[in-house]
């Protein structure tokens, strides 16, 4: 059977909602969904978009159906009209009816949303984001209700809490003598930094969190809101000039460092198809085991026993991952802990432990839950696991991290994960996410210094969902924000991505990398109905095993021209240079190599899985430039 294009690449035949471009003058948006992206000033990026969003009580998506649109395109100006429906997981309906009038200075988006009876949501609301890239630490001015004016910057480092609360409006420098003001109506709206989830902007939304939430709208009451941005141009403006395409140029840094070693998550969910394919562990080149332990869940001495047979088999290294119930003496608890793990005979290379509330996300205005001071938590650990290296962070992510500063003093070690899908599951969203990864990485080292790092497990999909009671269910493989699967960690997307996050958190020089698990929905194998047939590597196998290889060699720091496009880092070892690149868009992409000498070039993309995907093969490359297919991931050694 011949499969598509698309899942090949993506995992999914789900086709995204197509992008109509409306412009009118310099000023573009497009146009998906009912929302808008990228607005932008003759080619410059001036927002990242004006949603009108719906989340259920767990902050769940609740997708519109978009109905009755039109478009009025004239000389002067373009207006969009459309209705929308949302669908509460009980069946509760919120109709919405909307307005985008773009103009050649001025864009105003205007809803009018009722239900049909008491609709229960945590946000319902217009969502602005604006972009981190040339805004970071940039002049803004902040009106607030009350007529106020704060001069103040865009976060650089990410801000646990909101930057800017009761905003009307904000206004930011596009490029010297062009300012984009964006006004709020219909409710309070206030900012948080979305980096903390690695979102790649700074998103002003409706209704405050320290309000109570989920939240009712009355049933068959109107709510009226909108969003309006202008932009003002003095006359020093510099001109804007659209650009096309260019060839990707790569820029080298030699002797940055070390690689991370990789490690690999092990689950007990997951314990017989990881016992199955432990062989796979020597092949991919993983140096240690994540094993995620929680009483609470139900793990006992039989999952410490698994844990053991796969290090066995593997040779790995093991650390134990644990979350602390903090119920009973932390001496009692712990003490019990260390025991099972004496029974189990497993030698723990390090433990990282966490109290069992942190699963949890506290959201800002919420009181915190009791919870003895991590101090002793720490204390009780190294009691009973005396002379095993102990690490301390969240098994959840950064933004938890950031917002609860464990004190490093006495831990060998900080760690967090991250996950992609928090806000947004479309394509693009999912790889601008390394914006702002970037920005996690530097923010981890401004608050821990030179501590040792660790990152993950992170994966595509959400392991565990820290901002409600579960994550969400994908049965049909389609891109879901908080999804406990996502198809593209299958396909060529989940290579190219892996291989990005390697790169982008590279000069933070972690000491240990986990993105991905041996087996399930994110980890090494495939399972039916794959772009690679069951049981045998994902693509991804292979990436992760470039890593590791290069663990052992002097890191090379790789800079691209477009950053947004192309990703990549090397090392040098047995007196090879190897880069490795990764193609972050669904389009050819042509990056000029920088280094003379014998070229091998390594490919994993379209056309090698429809070959079959086997033991990618080295071929001799001359060109002095590389066409790097959509979403493909290449290795280059230069001998």
């Amino acid at each position: 059977m011949t499969v598509s294009r698309a899942f090949l690449l993506l995992g999914t035949d789900e086709r995204e909602p197509e992008a109509r471009r409306i412009e009118v003058g310099r000023l573009s948006a497009d146009f998906a969904g009912g929302n808008l992206r990228t607005i932008r000033l003759a080619g410059k990026e001036v927002l990242r978009a004006i949603s009108f969003l719906v989340r259920d009580r767990d902050w769940g998506t609740c997708e519109a159906e978009i109905g009755d649109l039109t478009v009025e395109e004239g000389k002067t100006g373009t207006v969009v009209r459309y209705s929308a429906r949302f669908r509460s997981p009980d069946g509760a309906l919120l109709d919405c009816s909307a307005t985008i009038d773009l103009k050649p200075d001025r864009l105003v988006f205007d809803a009018r949303f009722t239900p049909d009876r008491d609709f229960e949501t945590a946000r319902a609301g217009f969502a602005v984001l604006h972009p981190i890239v040339g805004v970071a630490g940039r002049p803004v001015e902040v009106e607030h209700g009350d007529g106020t004016v704060e001069r103040s910057v865009f976060p650089d480092l990410i801000e646990p809490w909101q930057p800017f609360k009761d905003i009307a409006a904000i206004t930011h420098e596009v490029s010297p003598g062009i300012e984009a003001e964006c006004r709020f109506a219909g409710d309070v709206f206030e900012m948080e930094d979305q980096r903390n989830w690695t979102d790649g902007s700074y998103k002003t939304y409706v209704r405050p969190l320290e309000l109570r939430w989920p939240y009712l709208l009355q049933a068959r009451e109107t709510v009226h809101q909108s969003v309006m941005l202008s932009i003002r141009t003095s006359g020093e403006a510099l001109a804007l000039e659209e650009r096309g395409q260019e060839n990707i140029r790569l820029s080298l840094r030699h002797n940055a460092g070390r690689l991370a070693q990789m490690g690999i998550g092990l689950r007990p969910d997951a314990a017989a198809e990881e016992l199955r394919n432990a062989g796979l562990l020597k092949q991919v080149g993983a140096r240690h085991l994540v094993c995620h332990f929680d009483q609470d869940a139900g793990h006992g001495l039989a999952d410490l026993r698994h844990f053991r047979g796969v290090a066995d088999a593997s040779g790995c290294a093991v650390t134990l991952e644990c979350f602390v119930p903090c119920k009973r003496p932390l001496d009692e608890e712990l003490g019990e802990i260390a025991q099972l793990v004496r029974q189990s005979g497993i030698e723990l290379a390090s433990l990282a432990v966490s109290p069992s509330v942190d699963r949890q996300s506290t959201p800002p205005g919420s009181v915190w839950p009791e919870c003895p001071p991590l101090e002793d938590i720490y204390a009780a650990a190294r009691k009973a696991f005396p002379g095993v290296p102990l690490g301390g962070g969240m098994f959840s992510y950064f933004t938890e991290l950031n917002r609860k500063r464990v004190p490093a003093e006495g831990l060998s070690y900080v760690t967090h994960c991250t996950n992609p899908i928090v806000h947004a599951a479309d394509d693009t969203s999912v790889m601008q996410t390394f914006e702002a990864l970037r920005d996690v990485a530097r923010s981890v080292r401004a608050i821990y210094g030179a501590k040792r790092y660790r990152i993950g497990p992170s994966t595509i999909a959400m392991r565990q969902n820290p901002y409600g009671s579960a994550t969400k269910d994908n049965p049909f493989g389609k891109r879901i924000a908080m999804a406990a699967r996502d198809p593209r960690h299958n396909a060529l997307f989940g290579a190219a991505w892996t291989l990005a996050y390697a790169a982008t958190v590279a000069d933070a020089e972690p000491e240990l990398l986990t993105l991905s698990t041996l087996a399930g929905p994110s980890g090494l194998i495939a399972g039916a109905g794959e772009p690679v047939e069951a049981g045998r590597a994902r693509p991804l196998f292979h990436v992760v095993n470039w890593l590791a290889q290069l663990s052992d060699g002097l890191r090379i720091a790789v800079e691209t021209s477009a950053p947004e496009c192309v990703a990549g880092l090397g090392a040098t070892l047995n007196r090879t240079t190897t880069l490795l690149l990764a193609n972050l868009t669904p389009d050819l992409q042509r990056v000029m190599l920088p280094e003379a000498g014998a070229r091998r070039l390594t490919l994993l993309d379209e056309t090698w899985l429809r070959d079959g995907a086997g033991e990618p093969e080295a071929i001799a490359h001359q060109s002095d430039s590389l066409d790097l297919p959509a979403y493909a991931a290449a290795r280059i050694d230069i001998l």
